[in-house]
């Protein structure tokens, strides 16, 4: 299942971001009295009320402008209200509506989409009722917050969730069909060529010119008698080199496709090496928990001392996800392609990969004995039992007598220690530690 998309639109200056950063609870996104901060979409994971849901914080919206940045920014906001399941519509408590305001009231009726009317700086009793001439622009409902203070939060929280679409039941089809990879990855990586090799045929076109592929293209591919669901995705590129509004919904569309796979498989120039954006991304896919594998393509165009130093900085550049296999291929030969559909068919074994209990707590008291949680806190934490709760990605579950006493050091030493006996190579590995309950 997708997570729901949540924009949040408005003219400059209304505290759209600050708001985006209380929903999203840290500061991600950049907080200036400056009108015109934010000029790229900026896109944050989100938990409100029992609800997963994807934030967009996007430019100030002033339609009529001359200014080109600002146009750019109405494209934006239009392309986030196109792919968002809600959007919140941010107004200024302290201030008259403007034509700008009016604009962006009239463009999401059109839309159709559900919207969530804000008057923010509303930090007092008082500007609640100045507040009241926003009713002007035809509004049903408008909730009255402060999003520096926090004031009214839970009100609008409560009106989000009740706008998101309501959670779909997963499709049994999900979980008996092929297993799905996404190919992710900056525009002229190599994905679509990949791709065709893969397919047997020119599916996805393939230019020398970035960013050819626009839509995700799907193709149900069998590779040594498994059948695979296979995703090419448009180019993503750092926000600031987003151009138009077509790429900039290219780049949410692939995020969604990488959401919904099981593998994901970045694809890299070995010559350039990771962007900062995508080691975001492959963070994103291993909270989401995927399994990943990164493939560093073109190296036909290296040699023996370049694919070394390629494969030493793309280590260097994973030390968050150092799990994640690391793979050299040409796609346009064709060498390598066999090594990377390997290590997916590994990982996709390993992602639905089940340890049996009394196994799993056998390996655990020869990890115990030899390397006993360290004193913390004045005790030293028992842990009784281990079971895996979960598989697709594995989640282990250890009941101890302390769980706030197991240090960050020793959580790794054991996920470490599960990936090297039971194999868990190319997934991300959780253990979740709880108490133990007394009768």
């Amino acid at each position: 299942m997708t997570t729901p998309i949540v924009a949040i639109v408005g003219r400059p200056n209304v505290g759209k971001s600050t708001l985006f950063n209380r929903l999203v609870g840290r500061g991600e996104a950049i907080v200036h009295d400056s009108p015109g901060v934010t000029r790229d979409r900026h896109y944050a994971d989100a938990f409100v009320r029992g609800r997963e849901l994807t934030l967009v914080d996007t430019g100030g919206f002033d339609p009529d402008s001359p200014d080109p940045v600002a146009s750019g920014i109405a494209r934006q906001v239009r392309v986030a209200i196109e792919e968002a399941d809600a959007v919140v519509c941010v107004l200024d408590a302290t201030s008259p509506p403007t034509e700008a305001d009016g604009d962006a009231v009239a463009l999401l009726r059109q839309s159709g989409v559900r919207v969530v009317y804000v008057a923010n700086k509303s930090d007092n009793p008082r500007t609640d009722h100045e507040a009241g001439d926003l009713y002007r622009l035809g509004l049903d409902r408008l909730i009255a917050v402060s999003a520096l203070h926090g004031r009214g939060t839970a009100d609008l929280e409560a009106a989000l969730v009740d706008a998101l679409p309501e959670r779909p039941e997963p499709a049994e089809a999900e979980v008996t069909g092929p297993t799905r990879i996404a190919l992710i990855g900056r525009p002229n990586a190599g994905k679509s060529t990949l791709f065709n090799h893969l397919a047997g045929s020119e599916r996805s076109l393939v230019t020398d010119v970035p960013g050819t592929t626009r839509d995700p293209i799907d193709e149900v591919i069998e590779w040594q008698g498994r059948e695979y669901l296979l995703v090419d995705t448009a180019g993503i590129r750092r926000k600031s080199r987003i151009r138009g509004d077509i790429e900039a919904a290219s780049v949410m569309r692939a995020i969604r496709a990488a959401s919904r796979a099981q593998i994901v498989v970045l694809m890299t120039d070995a010559a350039i090496g990771l962007s900062e954006q995508e080691q975001r991304l492959l963070g994103l896919c291993a909270e989401r928990g995927r399994a990943v594998v990164v493939a560093l393509n073109k190296v036909d165009l290296l040699d023996k001392t370049g694919k070394k130093a390629a494969i030493e900085k793309a280590k260097d550049e994973l030390r968050f996800a150092r799990w994640a296999p690391i793979l050299t291929l040409s796609a346009k030969t064709g060498r390598g392609v066999d090594a990377v559909m390997k290590t997916v068919t590994r990982a996709a074994d390993e992602y639905g990969r089940r340890v049996k209990t009394g196994e799993l707590n056998r390996f655990f008291e020869g990890v115990l004995s030899r390397n006993p949680p360290p004193t913390s806190g004045g005790r030293a934490p028992r842990l009784f039992f281990v079971t895996q709760a979960e598989t697709s990605p594995p989640v282990f579950v250890a009941v101890t007598d302390a769980p706030a006493n197991i240090k960050a050091s020793y959580r790794r030493y054991v996920v470490n220690q599960l990936r090297k006996e039971f194999g868990f190579e190319s997934v991300p590995v959780q253990v979740r530690y709880r108490l133990r309950k007394r009768r």
